[in-house]
């Protein structure tokens, strides 16, 4: 299988790049295993000015970096640099903190154990393996490799197939910056092949960013090795609105929340529950804002979004449209693949949407919202949780006993009340269920591949 630049907006081959041999791969997971022994020797300092002098070079970089994005991907030149740019103040949000969140902790009083000192260290476990994917693939990667790093750890990087450019950009990124050669290399390699990596003793643990069926491979075959696993597998996220809401500021947010990124994000709004009371204004307003929304090239900034990444993701879009049109769905805007070339796809709005159909259950990664009324805020909490996943959640309410319930409530990893969820460096990022486990990011995600270590003595 070679791996392939294809431009969203054409179609078209641009680039083509050969897996890596099992000697390629070797050579790789050897240099990620010695810079480990000589990254767990160096200092939080020593790590923090190579991490800042990284993010310089990606900040000095971004234009570029963008347009590398946006020529995989598909992803406005807009988004695509704003992603770059995010990346680069993680990089420095782990650089400033890493060492306090990683600095060593009493537990308890020494004497309730018998010991005259007492302390819990927290140690970098190794080389991680890093399976990202394609929707973010430079913040994605960067939010656990940041921390990775910072920590002591080194990573193994198979990226998406679609975005080999970026991942080899990333690999040479942390060794540009003063990292040992070998910290962070990427792996050109088939999915197929992963699984496999997991029974090197070298890799002592992995992170994923994907589908459920990914992220079931990946925790089974480290699960054999006695393997850790850090998992986040996308979403259906609601958008709840309640009558206390702004109703216009929640319309205007909620097309952000569906065509961010060409609906090609986990944490994109997808199921919109709204009150009764409020129901049409929201969904006049809501669906306005949808249809006049511009699709094109995304290097145009007046272009709200770009194509849809693949030929293969538009296709399932399609199906799940389909799917749901031929069981009663109604199309309130959008619906309609347009002609000419590349993989793009309209803002679209469905309604009467039922349990009967794909859509109510799966994730559409696309810009597809399915919009329900309900009746009170026990039905829309109903609602919420009867999905097999729960990452996160968009609630528009000004009742205080609301926003109690809700975040109470809503089976997810975030509750974002009158704000768009987003993910930041100080903050956990993760899902529950089918969404995953474990967090990236803040003191939360840079302690799940460390070795807590108690050090007791007499």
């Amino acid at each position: 299988m070679t791996l392939v630049t294809v431009d969203p907006t054409t179609g078209k081959v641009l680039k083509e790049f050969a897996p890596h041999t099992p000697a390629e791969v070797e050579a790789r997971v050897a240099a990620a295993d010695a810079a480990f022994r000589a990254l767990a020797r160096t200092t939080f300092a020593q790590r923090a000015d190579w991490m800042r002098r990284t993010a310089d070079l990606l900040e000095a970089e971004a234009d570029e970096v963008a347009d590398l994005i946006t020529t995989e991907m598909g992803k406005t030149l807009v988004s695509a640099r704003y992603e770059a740019l995010k990346s680069a103040t993680a990089m420095r949000f782990f650089a400033d903190h890493a060492e306090r969140y990683l600095a060593p902790e009493r537990p308890v009083d020494p004497a309730t154990v018998g010991s005259a000192e007492l302390a819990v260290r927290f140690d970098p476990i190794g080389v991680v393996l890093a399976v990202m994917p394609w929707n973010y693939p430079l913040w994605q990667c960067v939010r656990f490799a940041a921390p990775a790093l910072m920590a002591g750890n080194t990573g193994l990087l198979k990226h998406a197939s679609n975005v080999p450019q970026t991942a080899l950009y990333l690999s040479d990124l942390f060794e540009r910056g003063g990292f040992p050669a070998g910290s962070f290399p990427a792996l050109l390699i088939e999915a197929r092949d992963v699984s496999p990596l997991l029974e090197d003793r070298r890799i002592r643990a992995a992170t994923l960013t994907g589908s459920v069926a990914a992220g079931a491979a990946v925790a089974e075959a480290a699960g054999r090795n006695i393997k850790k696993t850090v998992l986040e597998l996308g979403g259906t996220d609601v958008f709840i609105v309640l009558p206390s809401a702004d109703v216009s500021r929640a319309a205007e947010a909620a097309v952000t929340a569906r065509v961010q990124n060409s609906g090609q994000s986990c944490i994109a709004a997808k199921r919109y529950y709204v009150h009764t009371e409020v129901y049409d204004e929201f969904t006049a307003r809501f669906v306005e804002g949808m249809a006049t929304t511009t699709t094109g090239d995304p290097r145009d900034e007046a272009t709200t979004f770009g194509p849809l990444a693949t030929g293969r993701g538009r296709r399932d879009v399609e199906e799940l449209v389909a799917d749901a049109v031929a069981k009663g769905a109604t199309v309130l805007t959008g619906g309609v693949t347009p002609q000419g070339p590349g993989f793009f796809y309209p803002a679209t709005v469905l309604a009467d949407v039922t349990p009967a159909m794909r859509l109510y259950r799966e994730e559409c990664f696309g810009p597809v919202a399915c919009v329900h009324r309900v009746n009170d805020l026990d039905e829309a909490i109903r609602l919420a949780n009867d999905s097999d996943f729960g990452l996160s959640s968009s609630v528009w309410t000004t009742e205080p006993h609301e926003i109690d319930r809700l975040a109470r409530e809503i089976d997810a990893g975030g509750v974002f009340v009158n704000g768009l969820t987003a993910s930041f460096p100080g903050v956990p990022f993760g899902g529950v269920k089918d969404s995953g486990y474990g967090r990236e990011l803040s003191a939360f995600g840079i302690r799940e591949f460390v070795n807590a270590k108690t050090v007791w003595r007499a």
